[in-house]
């Protein structure tokens, strides 16, 4: 599990990069908030339809838009989980 203050500066990181608009924000959000209620060090596992939820996004292809462009800007890995019960693997990168 990831201290305090790496979870602030990954969000003041996140803030401070012009390339990142308010989805991007509100998805990022939704992963650390969803990291921070897992209690799990590393990797965590994440429903699509929670993280949604929280970033207040209604269509799929808004949240793979933005989950993909996370991964590519090199603020999370995705790993899809094509199982129905099983969640997508997220990491949150630190830099």
């Amino acid at each position: 599990m990831m201290k305090k203050d790496q979870i602030l500066h990954l969000i003041r990181r996140a803030c401070q990069d012009q390339r990142l608009n308010v989805w991007h924000l509100a998805t990022y959000h939704a992963l650390i908030e969803l990291y921070a209620q897992s209690e799990t060090a590393g990797d965590f596992y994440i429903s699509r339809k929670k993280v949604m939820r929280l970033a207040r996004i209604s269509g799929l292809i808004t949240y793979h838009k933005y989950i993909g462009e996370l991964q590519t800007l090199g603020y999370i890995v995705y790993t899809p989980s094509y199982h129905p019960k099983m969640g997508s693997r997220i990491q949150l990168l630190s830099e």
